[in-house]
């Protein structure tokens, strides 16, 4: 799983987990030539997160391994609850470092925890999967690169992890937030778990079989969802006539592949069933839209959108170019892209007669998109242009002084298009 030459950052809480894995890769790196180095995440959660900081400092300078310190701030995410606020920050961290893999210290009991979690919350098969024991980036983050998160002691219990650090007498620190049993995952720890080893002692092996069962089932239902997909999903759109086509277990299949795929997080099943019956029986001149949590799912022309909910936006935002290679465009949460041209795009020559601002719309525009064409409205050159109608009053518009030049990725003024000359494109791009 770690070939020779490889660069491995470990997530290195200082918790006995994380030092025997620290320990273990240490004693192994010489032998395949791999390059370590450590990631820990100082959330600031608890009155002692220096004093674990400086022990993390302390252990990496012995083994002289290189170590960076991650400190965030858990507040804006606390909605979500502690546990999940960190975990959310922590992938973050690790995907942002340079490194072949991500090593993290999970064990077999808590693999047995998550599952029982994942269960209690009528996850699918997917959540039911648990934790495997190699991930690929795109499953830590939205990012695309090769690296991958590996789990090295996922096969072993917690008490041979415990074992392992008596033996090489191995020191670590304690957060005393594992003692807490008003977290779900403490509580089972501490007290469902211990009660179940009684009567059924090999359970930590038979929930890992259960995971890996699950794992398989939610791959067959991937593989199916790809093929569904193929001629469903174009683009960033799934179409609304291939979920009307599908049995409900399939069409819901393909919805939850769907947003999967947009990075959307996934809705609970009666969010899911609310939504696939919004899209499917709605008009076709209806503008649905369902919010959930940071994201909406929207119709139009046919086909399924699955966004990012847009914060509001300053009506009367106006922004001057001033020849800048690329402007932020709020209302749309994007980044406008200017490139210099030749004989195409807008006349750089004719934007000299005014000030060039971008503005919103406010109603009464017009446009004539080509030389030999009739002067029409912006309303309808959008529509012609299939341009969602929540994006239509946020759309940048370009101006030359009171003059419309430009709407980006729709249409150029004729009077303003560039012709044996120096002209500039105007993009957009999300992020």
């Amino acid at each position: 799983m770690l070939p020779v030459h490889s660069s491995i950052l470990i997530g290195l809480s200082g918790g006995v987990d994380s030092v025997v894995l620290l320990h273990i890769l240490h004693k192994l790196a010489p032998r395949f030539s791999w390059q370590l180095s450590a990631l820990h995440v100082h959330h600031g959660i608890s009155q002692n997160a220096d004093a674990w900081s400086d022990f993390c400092v302390e252990l990496c300078a012995r083994h002289l391994i290189s170590l960076h310190i991650e400190r965030v701030d858990i507040a804006p995410l606390r909605e979500h609850g502690i546990e999940a606020a960190a975990r959310k920050l922590r992938h973050a961290a690790f995907a942002e470092q340079a490194c072949d893999f991500v090593a993290v210290a999970h064990h077999a009991d808590d693999q047995a925890e998550t599952l029982l979690l994942q269960l209690l919350r009528g996850a699918g098969v997917r959540g039911a999967s648990a934790m495997p024991q190699f991930a690929e980036r795109t499953q830590l983050a939205e990012r695309t690169d090769s690296v991958s998160l590996v789990r090295p002691l996922l096969h072993c219990s917690r008490q041979e992890i415990l074992d392992y650090a008596s033996a090489h007498q191995l020191h670590w620190i304690e957060d005393e937030s594992n003692a807490n049993d008003n977290y779900p995952r403490n509580f089972l720890r501490h007290r469902v778990l211990p009660l179940l080893s009684e009567k059924f002692p090999a359970y930590r092996d038979t929930l890992a079989r259960s995971a890996q069962h699950f794992a398989e089932a939610s791959l067959l239902l991937d593989e199916l969802a790809q093929q569904d997909a193929a001629q469903a999903i174009e683009g960033e759109t799934l179409a609304i006539a291939a979920l009307l086509s599908l049995s409900q277990p399939r069409a819901k299949n393909l919805l939850r592949y769907f947003l999967h795929s947009r990075g959307a997080t996934m809705p609970q099943a009666v969010q899911i069933d609310d939504m696939l019956q919004q899209l499917c029986n709605a008009r076709e001149d209806a503008a649905v839209c369902i919010a959930y949590g940071d994201w909406q799912v929207r119709r139009y022309q046919g086909r399924v959108f699955a966004l990012r909910a847009l914060r509001d936006f300053d009506q009367n935002l106006v922004i001057p170019w001033h020849g800048e290679a690329e402007l932020d465009w709020p209302a749309l949460e994007m980044r406008l892209k200017f490139t210099r041209t030749k004989s195409a795009g807008i006349s750089l020559a004719k934007l000299q007669g005014a000030p060039v601002t971008l503005r919103l719309r406010s109603g009464g525009e017009t446009l004539r998109p080509h030389p030999n064409a009739a002067t029409r409205t912006l309303k309808n050159v959008l529509q012609e242009h299939y341009v969602p109608p929540w994006q239509r009053e946020r759309m940048p518009l370009l101006y030359c002084g009171d003059e419309l030049v430009c709407v980006p990725g729709v249409a150029v003024a004729a009077e303003y298009q560039a012709v044996a000359e120096e002209g500039i494109a105007l993009d957009f791009r999300i992020g």
